[in-house]
């Protein structure tokens, strides 16, 4: 037998009947047999996947080679098994519940051979509901870097790597743990590797997630987890100096990794658990979590890992369960800055700086529609001129002096009809402010009440009342909701040409105004009454 091309590396444990769509895909592949070694290991299945692996071995006995041992807890020691049985110029690996497209191998190999890369990551979605992060695949690429790209967002070992590197650096998958296995062989590679390249042209890999959700990485409990990213960590920290790119790595860790231990089942969690995974996430944010870090994190993130540092446990309980019941609290505007005022804001038991509260200019567009919504309105006419009268409770407490109320030019944008807030680009401002506006903080001081009195021009058109915000420097837009709230319709205009307008909210709850001439088109209700009143006229005449 020639030297193959690739190994596929299959690590097997109770994957039945997905195992055997996975290993069709191989046996499939358009790179053909002759190119191609599968080594599977069966790690103490309890199913039919040893049967059903020795049922493929057969059929390809040239292609395919199973192995069978007891049951190691982790994909790790079959994996570092099969290596040891891998022949090919690269080396390949496959979740058993997953499967490739056709022409995955062949065009991953090309790219490879074609460009001198050491590592290749072909483009993978998620089936059945499985979330896999797409950045990176946004374009093919022969030549990325690992800190300067979204690659530490897809670090699963499912790639393909040159079998030259990963002997030289002995590359293996550490056997302790049960989950996350795959981080330090991938990351450990794409640290050594010469050249890192990306097809994106083409799906090469579908990751499924089971119907029963069993797959190893759903199963793991807090502390487990919190254990495998301590020690992903500590091997990233041995290969990559302190510095911008290790934090270009690690910001991926403290936003996946450890943020999913602070959602809202962790205060379902008893209480020495709680205290554990607090103290943990301590210990990593005191070693890793730099200045740099700090600011470039969202504010809900880093208010939960700021309490898990001070072991502020019951505020960092209250903050979870409050914004998963509420939603997440409004924003105190303060000399130009913004705050979330999440549970212990300036409260000097927990200490825990003013920095870590602040919105540094993200996320602020959503909280604000979610916080903002129409209190009354009603239309006020003084001779021909037509005014509403709008009264908001917006999302903000303290400063809310850049606030303002307009109305959209012309005819309704399609972007403000959109369920929440969207961030204005520099240097953008709203049309047809009204001038007429006031505002007071509500009694029981979570927001502000802004009463603004609005002109309406007889234009035929939609028009959308929207909130628009100054906060920290940053300007958003925010389609009132009108929630249900009834609009009366207005009384005729004086002047010239009659107009009505009517104020309705729309399907998605948003108060929309809209104006034209009374006498609108021929075919209009108004003239073809208008028609036969005159036709009735001539009639009695007669």
């Amino acid at each position: 037998m020639t030297r193959p091309d690739v190994t596929v590396v299959v690590a097997v444990y109770n994957t039945m009947p997905y195992l055997t769509e996975c290993l069709n895909s191989l046996a499939g592949q358009s790179i053909g047999l002759d190119r191609l070694q599968v080594v599977a290991v069966d790690d103490g299945s309890t199913d039919d996947s040893g049967a059903e692996l020795d049922r493929f071995a057969a059929k390809y006995p040239d292609t395919f080679t199973v192995l069978h041992q007891e049951n190691s807890g982790g994909p790790a020691a079959p994996s570092n098994r099969a290596l040891e049985l891998a022949t090919g110029r690269y080396v390949y690996f496959i979740g058993s519940d997953d499967y490739l497209g056709e022409e995955a191998l062949e065009r991953m190999v090309s790219c490879a051979d074609e460009h001198g890369s050491d590592v290749v990551v072909g483009k993978m979605v998620g089936t059945n509901g499985r979330y896999v992060h797409q950045k990176l695949y946004a374009e093919s690429n022969p030549d990325i870097s690992l800190y300067e790209s979204a690659l530490p967002y897809t670090l699963a070992n499912t790639k393909l790597f040159r079998r030259e590197l990963v002997e030289k650096h002995n590359l293996r998958f550490p056997e302790d743990m049960p989950v996350g296995s795959d981080q330090p062989f991938t990351i450990e590679a794409c640290v050594r590797a010469r050249k890192i390249s990306v097809v994106a042209d083409y799906t090469c890999y579908y990751a499924v997630k089971r119907g029963d959700a069993s797959n190893i990485t759903y199963r793991a409990d807090h502390l487990a987890r919190l254990g495998c990213a301590a020690k992903i960590m500590e091997h990233v920290a041995g290969l990559i100096e302190p510095g911008p790119k290790r934090d270009a790595v690690f910001k991926r860790h403290f936003e996946w990794e450890l943020s999913k231990l602070l959602q809202k089942d962790f205060a379902s969690l008893d209480v020495d658990t709680k205290r554990q995974v607090c103290e943990g996430i301590a210990t990593l944010l005191d070693a890793y979590f730099t200045d740099g870090l700090r600011d470039d994190t969202g504010v809900t993130r880093r208010v939960r890992f700021g309490l898990a540092l001070r072991g502020a446990v019951d505020e960092l309980s209250r903050a979870l369960t409050d914004e998963a019941e509420k939603g997440a609290p409004p924003f105190l505007v303060e000399d130009g800055r913004a705050f979330a005022t999440y549970p212990g804001f300036r409260d000097s038991a927990v200490g825990l700086p003013d920095r870590y509260y602040e919105v540094l200019g993200e996320g602020v567009a959503g909280r604000l529609a979610k916080h903002t919504e129409l209190e009354s309105a009603e239309w006020e006419q003084e001779g021909s001129e037509l005014s509403l009268v709008l009264v908001l409770r917006l999302g903000v407490i303290g400063d809310a002096s850049s606030a303002v109320v307009a109305l959209a030019q012309g005819a309704m944008p399609k972007n403000a009809d959109k369920p929440g807030a969207r961030r204005l680009s520099a240097g953008s401002r709203p049309l047809d402010v009204a001038g007429d506006f006031t505002r007071e903080t509500v009694m029981d001081g979570t927001r502000t009440r802004l009463t603004a009195r609005i002109p309406l021009k007889p234009v035929n058109a939609k028009r959308g009342v929207r909130v628009y915000v100054d906060v920290a420097g940053s300007v958003y837009e925010i389609p009132v909701r009108a929630d249900g709230l009834p609009m009366p319709l207005a009384r005729r205009w004086g002047g010239a040409v009659p107009h009505r307008v009517a104020a309705n909210v729309n399907p998605k709850g948003r108060l929309v105004i809209t104006t034209a001439p009374l006498w609108e088109t021929k075919t209009g209700v108004f003239r073809r009454l208008r028609r036969k009143l005159s036709r009735l006229k001539r009639k009695v005449i007669r």
